[in-house]
């Protein structure tokens, strides 16, 4: 069991302990990487443009002061998927054509040799919030920039908030997604949420129905060891993922 900290820069009341929690760092294209980590302040302006992008009618925090609070609220806790920079056309056009041959590939590293690098010039590729209510772990939402969906981060980001809830001493994890959300709502059975609900009208944009999903005990043994399997193939898909 590998233990690695995660400290939020200008947040010293957000630490995070994780047990064999590792960093997971994306290769969509060369010299260039992915990585998961806390949000902080300097991140606000860019995940409230991924916020606009990916739920243009029920966006989580239109105004900067809102997201800044929400990132400061003790029961709250959001992490995002960043690049070190953005990158250039080249390597898009790069990442596009990878992404119809392979879809995507990943590899892990541990927090703590990345952790001294962060900087506040990140390109914040999507972010994932969740909600501790007792012992109910609420998903907010998980986001990622149109141009870099389909990729693997939206599934690094659920990998990384599953495993943040089950530190902060969750024995649940809860979500809503849109009825027509096919998709996700097969990669959230994938991960062992079931749909216990539905909320009628529940999207203003265009009343539809919100599906509710909730995991059974994520401390179970079951549940961890699906988890740990399912990461696991996550992180080798096409074989190049390694542990350091």
């Amino acid at each position: 069991m590998l233990n690695y900290l995660i400290i939020v820069a200008n947040l010293p009341l957000k630490q995070y302990t994780f047990t064999s929690l590792a960093m997971l760092k994306f290769y969509l294209m060369e010299q260039t990487g992915y990585f998961i980590r806390p949000m902080k302040d300097e991140d606000i302006p860019q995940v409230s443009e991924i916020d606009r992008e990916a739920f243009p009618a029920e966006s989580l925090f239109r105004p900067y002061t809102s997201y800044s609070q929400e990132i400061h609220n003790s029961l709250a806790h959001y992490i995002v998927a960043y690049a070190r920079k953005k990158p250039n056309q080249e390597n898009r056009q790069k990442m596009s054509w990878l992404r119809r041959l392979f879809g995507h590939h990943h590899e892990i590293l541990t927090m703590g040799k990345e952790r001294s690098n962060l900087r506040s010039q990140d390109y914040i590729l999507g972010f994932a919030g969740l909600w501790i209510m007792l012992t109910e772990a609420h998903i907010i939402a998980i986001a990622v920039r149109n141009d870099y969906r389909r990729i693997g981060i939206g599934e690094g980001l659920l990998i990384s908030v599953i495993e943040l809830a089950t530190q902060l001493n969750a024995n649940v994890v809860t979500l809503e997604v849109r009825a027509s959300n096919i998709a996700a709502q097969a990669l959230y059975d994938r991960y062992g949420f079931h749909v216990v609900g539905r909320r009628p009208r529940y999207y203003s944009d265009n009343n539809e129905d919100a599906v509710l999903m909730s995991t059974d005990s994520i401390t179970s043994a079951s549940f961890q060891a699906r988890l740990q399997r399912l990461k696991q193939a996550h992180s080798q898909k096409q074989g190049i993922a390694q542990l350091v």
